[in-house]
């Protein structure tokens, strides 16, 4: 975790570092989302999207996209 991020859990208070690339309009996880993946695991497309303020649909296309470039990158094969 970062040090922006620890030092709100820190404090236990918002994050204000609206610029920040891990910052999300999340009350419940400090609004970063490093908080949030620290505090909750493994989360599901319809939990991110809740997250994010986007659907469900949205999230998994942004999902599908990251795994192209990652398989893209690496030559891994699924």
């Amino acid at each position: 975790m970062n040090e922006c991020a620890k030092k709100c859990v820190r404090q236990s208070e918002f994050c204000k570092e609206c610029g920040c690339r891990m910052w999300i309009s999340y009350a419940d996880d400090l609004n970063c989302t490093l908080i949030a993946v620290n505090k909750n695991g493994k989360m599901t497309l319809a939990e991110a999207a809740k997250r994010l303020n986007l659907s469900i649909v949205r999230v998994k296309q942004i999902q599908d996209k990251a795994i192209q470039k990652l398989k893209k990158k690496s030559s891994l094969k699924y």
